[in-house]
């Protein structure tokens, strides 16, 4: 059985960068685990990735990306594009992974699929997984009409898709660049 779901949340605001994610992991109809942690800081606390998907396909990505970013000297936007052309070419995957990433850094977002795109969003925010849908919602609702921090932004948003989404909890972790 695979690994559904979960929640990542990416906010610019006010020279900040924040990613969030939820810490739930579900096989099939059942909660397997409370506490995975999908969010993190890599290449010395300057880029943050979450992870949504399957587990194995995600680190899969996420371990290209940190071989690339120390190849390239913490370049993100070389690093993304040089990882869609990995991953679309003959060299790289034969199949598409079932994952995606929110990568960030303090200046740039990102959204990379497992089938080798990558897309940098058209606002500060962006969300992905089975919760993404009332997440993003919710975040573009408060940032376009309140003040709130990026920070706030995510967590509000990461809690309105928990009460939402069955593959969503409310334990949250939560990384910030500036």
């Amino acid at each position: 059985m695979e690994m559904l779901g979960t929640t990542i949340v990416g906010v610019r605001r006010d020279g900040k960068t924040v990613i969030g994610g939820d810490s739930q992991a579900t096989l099939g109809d059942m909660i397997f685990k409370n506490n995975a942690i999908k969010v993190r800081k890599i290449y010395d606390g300057k880029v943050i990735v979450g992870f949504a998907g399957n587990v194995s396909d995600a680190f899969a990505l996420f371990r290209k990306l940190e071989e690339l970013l120390n190849k390239f000297s913490g370049n993100l936007q070389r690093c993304v594009v040089e990882l869609a052309r990995h991953w679309q070419s003959s060299e790289g995957m034969s199949r598409k992974l079932e994952a995606m990433l929110i990568v960030a850094n303090k200046d740039l977002l990102y959204v990379v699929m497992g089938d080798g795109n990558v897309v940098e969003p058209d606002d500060n925010f962006i969300s992905v997984g089975s919760g993404s849908v009332f997440a993003l919602g919710a975040a573009r609702a408060l940032y376009e009409n309140t003040k709130l921090s990026a920070r706030e932004i995510v967590e509000k948003s990461l809690k309105i898709a928990s009460e939402y989404c069955i593959h969503t909890n409310d334990h949250l972790v939560i990384e910030e660049v500036e």
